[in-house]
């Protein structure tokens, strides 16, 4: 601005007019050089800078200095009521009301959930190693004491004193830090595990993925009142799991996982509980007693054992050989029968919100869950000796899980009732349609235990002559259909359709018509993609879900 518009200007009072550009210095304000345009701000912001608030652009009254008496370096000109804040702050002022500072509010800080509670196992978790060598060494006393104290009284006193002065103390402290160390946590989608002296680890089990939590006492668990939590998750093939806690709170945690999982509110959870049970099926020791009697493998396994070790004394008189092949035997014998009865002994199937309970065991007590909607098969096992009284075995495959048997016996009326809980609505066939006359070239005699049932919800295949097997696979669960035909049913016009599902377990329709079998694999593959859209979708429990921070359940 040259002198004359400034004497102009002066001569009028020294009030600029409307839109008239203010020609203070920015540096002799205090202010920065570099100052965006188009911001404006109230002169206290510089109060608030450190800096005196300047006067206002308006009319001066008596008194007031005029525009000349301000300096008048030359430098880059901004408006009237210039803005303190500094450069980087680019966000808009929001003007507050009259009277009010005017100054711009801080945004909230978002909100940061706290840390999840972290908790330790029981005490008595250091020594579920510690009985096996104890155990051993107890043995080997018994069994020989003579040699025992012979070489107790062998060793130096100095090696007693470093056995019971260092190395005991030893285990003992690593297993207290290795409890120590050992915490566990729940979070809203997750459960942390996080372990480990010297090389730390943590798992982080998604409560989505959670496809069972059972509880699990061993026979001394049962005696100092501790149990196990065993979690199985989608995509892995061992169990996860928390040995040990207390009886109430093992409970107590599997009732909130599982209603995390369902998806109840966090807060909701750890109130719900565990779910009511009704049962329906509790097996009698009496009637499971029977039903091994009454199995082939049962006989067949001690018939073994009891003939291979007397041929082989007779063809070698050595002891040795004949303990050595008849020792595992018995075993096998054993494990068959008598192992059966102890897992199995007092089956009790119940129903709760959240699946299947399976409870039983005569030395370790099980307490098993059948997630609802991931059954993958049901399988209908009749031996022939069953037959007569119209007993059944039930088994299951679940993906991602060890749960195989639902029923280790009952009568068919009671298994189709079951069934009907595990599959709803679906209805074991009566009607199964052998493989034609011709395949009994492929397979002769065995051909008429093979049989195929195809309803609007289920592929049922059947095969066994004599030990029958009923295969019922829900079209939503079939992964995937194959059609394979060798050369000696190439030439017979037969074929086997293979349906493979989600537990890595097929089911086979075998020996079928060629051209049955090619129809059946495209309506196959269509039955399943249906099934998939309309299925509902796997949750943990049924009935509506609930609100946010309510208790009803999903």
């Amino acid at each position: 601005m040259n002198e004359e518009a400034r004497e102009a200007r002066d001569g009028a009072g020294g009030v600029p007019g409307p839109g008239h550009e203010d020609s203070t210095p920015a540096a002799g304000r205090g202010l920065p050089s570099e100052v965006p345009q188009g911001r404006r701000g109230p002169n206290r912001d510089s109060a608030q800078a450190g800096r005196a608030p300047e006067p206002t652009e308006s009319a001066p009254g008596p008194g007031a200095p005029t525009e000349s008496s301000r300096p008048t370096e030359s430098t880059r000109p901004t408006e009237s009521a210039a803005p303190t804040q500094p450069a980087k702050d680019s966000t808009p002022e929001t003007p507050g009301p009259p009277g009010s500072s005017g100054s711009r509010e801080s945004p909230q800080a978002p909100y940061s959930p706290e840390p999840p509670e972290e908790r330790r196992l029981h005490p008595v978790t250091p020594l579920r190693r510690a009985w096996a060598p104890i155990a051993i060494l107890a043995g080997w006393a018994l069994h020989d004491p003579n040699s025992a104290y012979r070489h107790v009284s062998d060793l130096a006193t100095g090696t007693l004193l470093l056995a019971l002065g260092v190395l005991l103390p030893a285990a003992a402290l690593y297993g207290f830090l290795s409890w120590w160390v050992t915490h566990f946590s729940v979070t809203d989608t997750e459960l942390r595990i996080r372990t480990g002296v010297l090389f730390r680890r943590t798992a982080h089990i998604r409560l989505d993925r959670l496809q069972a939590v059972d509880v699990t006492q061993p026979l001394l668990a049962r005696f100092l009142g501790v149990a196990k939590l065993k979690m199985d998750v989608i995509g892995t093939s061992s169990k996860d799991e928390l040995a040990y806690l207390s009886e109430a709170e093992a409970r107590k945690l599997r009732a909130e996982l599982l209603a995390r999982a369902a998806g109840f509110a966090p807060e909701a959870a750890a109130e719900v509980g565990d779910a009511p049970v009704r049962q329906l099926v509790r097996v009698a020791p009496r009637m499971l007693a029977v039903s091994l009697l009454l199995t082939a493998t049962t006989w067949l396994s001690l018939t073994g054992a009891l003939v291979v070790p007397g041929f082989l004394w007779f063809a070698t008189h050595n002891l040795w050989t004949v303990l050595a092949a008849g020792l595992p035997l018995l075993g096998a014998a054993g494990a068959t029968s008598a192992g059966r009865f102890v897992r199995e002994y007092d089956w009790t199937l119940g129903e709760s919100p959240d699946g299947l309970r399976l409870d039983h065991g005569l030395l370790d007590r099980v307490h098993e869950t059948v997630p609802p909607g991931r059954v993958q098969t049901v399988r209908i096992v009749e031996p022939w000796l069953w037959r007569r009284l119209d007993w059944v075995r039930v088994e299951l495959d679940v993906a991602g899980s060890e749960n195989g048997v639902l029923l280790p016996v009952a009568d068919h009326a009671t298994a189709r009732e079951v069934i009907g809980r595990v599959l709803p609505g679906v209805e074991v066939p009566e009607e199964f349609v052998r493989p034609p006359g011709r395949a009994a070239w492929c397979v002769p005699g065995w051909w008429r235990g093979y049989g195929l049932a195809v309803t609007d919800r289920v592929f049922a295949a059947r095969h066994g002559l004599f030990h029958r097997t009923v295969a019922l696979v829900p079209h939503a669960k079939v992964q995937s259909v194959r059609l394979e035909q060798g050369p000696w049913q190439r030439r017979q016009g037969v074929a086997d359709v293979h349906v493979d599902t989600g537990a890595d377990k097929t089911v086979t329709a075998r020996l079928r018509d060629a051209t049955e079998a090619a129809t059946l694999l495209r309506e196959q593959a269509d039955r399943s993609r249906t099934g998939r859209r309309t299925a509902q979708p796997d949750r943990w429990m049924t009935g509506p879900r609930p609100e946010q921070g309510g208790a009803s359940s999903a």
